[in-house]
């Protein structure tokens, strides 16, 4: 690094921390306090009284987790609501983990808040369970109950179909469906919960509590996954403006507009990208910027893996452009360490190749293909790296056969980089691959506070 850049970097790792931590604290502190909150509603509403009897006790601990449920269900369409901030500084991965467990929380929760409430209902009815799951559905006494019960039944869904669409990688607009499920099944909770919940039906504060909660996570998705995305881009007048094929299966976007300096899109990031014509207007993807931003226009190199990116080559020039971010803190600013060392695995070579324009100092390079043929935008690659003064290292091979299998391992990393040690490690690529070389690194003894990952998939 030149000594102006040395200068800096201390002082931008440690504003970078910092806001981190506090983003961080800001977040927890919301998302307990409210928790704590509704605890105590609870409480005051005389559901933890030492004369309950056990039919009681039972149905106000039901009580509770429908409570916590559905906090956790609005918890967990804000944790995805594209809030810019929060986004930014604790990081789209780190999120969508959050995201994965808050989910199953929720699942947990809300069977719990089902089986409890019959069983406690059942006990205080003096009646069979199946009985008593009869008379809920279908007697009238329990008003609401049917919308309860298929709201339930859409975030199960949601939870269910969720994990086996990852375990079998089915193709995205298959996730993107099943998620909007999730909004119903909300939806359908506010009218089980507050028109006729019963602490809430009698306590107009804690009702008023509940309401605020809704309203508030509405406008949160409403602001920033809709209205943000549509006005932002439409101010820009984004278009595409050429569709290069790069090579068998890879082409690049180039999108242009007005001001795209005022994005304060960095390389490393990426954006949700909808393209508005008749066949791809209602599905919006992920895709790593594939060049740094020069505020004139933005890049993005895509590789047919499916129906939505395999047809992107058809895009005719001039067609308008919704896009949803920058996202993403896989950036120069995640920086600790002077020497870094970028490893990228297949397509996860785009946004490597954005940062490759953005440091400075002793970088090295390493792209994980298995064939010649593999290697996207090789010839920029092998430019940047010159007049760049950086080290790049091509690393070809299937990892199925004898050799290929070592290529990359803890000691093939040291031998190409024996220094790696010493290095803020970047790895980017399919979500498998990116595990394994991260473990790989970690192995290659870098500590995980210098290991920053970004897996090219939602």
């Amino acid at each position: 690094m030149t000594e102006a850049v040395l200068e800096q970097r201390p002082a931008a790792v440690r504003s970078y921390g910092t806001s981190r931590l506090l983003a961080a604290t800001v977040f927890w502190a919301l998302l307990l306090g409210n928790a704590a909150a509704i605890v105590w509603l609870w409480v005051h509403g005389g559901n933890a009284g030492d004369d309950l009897s056990a039919g009681e006790l039972v149905t106000s601990l039901g009580r509770l987790t429908g409570l916590l449920g559905a906090y956790a269900a609005l918890v967990q369409v804000v944790l995805l609501a594209r809030i810019p901030w929060l986004e930014r500084l604790i990081g789209f991965d780190r999120l969508t983990v959050w995201h994965r467990w808050n989910g199953h929380a929720t699942l947990d929760l809300v069977v719990a808040h089902v089986v409890l409430s019959v069983w406690g209902y059942a006990l205080v009815d003096e009646i069979s369970l199946p009985q008593e799951i009869t008379t809920m559905l279908g007697g009238g006494i329990y008003p609401g109950m049917i919308t309860a019960t298929v709201g339930t039944a859409l975030i199960v869904a949601v939870v269910v179909s969720s994990v086996v669409i990852v375990r079998r990688r089915l193709r995205y607009e298959w996730w993107y469906g099943v998620h909007l499920a999730a909004y119903a099944g909300i939806a359908l909770a506010w009218f089980h919960q507050i028109p006729t919940g019963n602490e809430l039906h009698y306590d107009a504060i804690a009702a008023d509590y509940w309401r605020a909660l809704y309203v508030v996570t509405l406008l949160l998705i409403v602001g920033f996954r809709v209205a943000a995305p549509v006005v932002k881009s439409f101010g820009h007048g984004l278009r595409v403006a050429e569709v290069v094929e790069e090579g068998p299966g890879v082409v690049s976007l180039h999108i242009v507009g007005r001001a795209l300096d005022r994005l304060d899109a960095r390389p490393g990031q990426f954006f949700l990208w909808r393209f508005l014509d008749r066949k791809r207007w209602w599905s919006a993807h992920p895709f790593s910027l594939s060049a740094a931003p020069n505020g004139r226009s933005l890049r993005i190199t895509v590789k047919s893996l499916g129906d939505f990116s395999g047809a992107l080559s058809s895009v005719k020039p001039g067609t308008r452009v919704i896009a949803e971010g920058p996202f993403g803190v896989f950036t120069e600013a995640a920086r600790k360490r002077e020497k870094v060392l970028l490893v990228a695995g297949g397509i996860g070579i785009t946004p490597i190749r954005a940062l490759m324009e953005d440091m400075h100092g002793d970088v090295v390079v390493i792209y994980r293909v298995v064939a010649q043929s593999d290697a996207v935008l090789r010839g920029e690659l092998e430019r940047l790296a010159r007049e760049r003064g950086l080290t790049l290292h091509l690393v070809v091979g299937d990892h199925a056969t004898p050799a290929g299998g070592r290529l990359l391992s803890p000691n093939h990393l040291s031998e190409l980089v024996p220094d790696v040690a010493e290095r803020h490690v970047y790895v980017c690529g399919p979500p498998a691959m990116t595990e394994a070389l991260a473990r790989n690194v970690r192995r290659a003894n870098v500590p995980a506070r210098f290991i920053h990952t970004e897996k090219f998939a939602l």
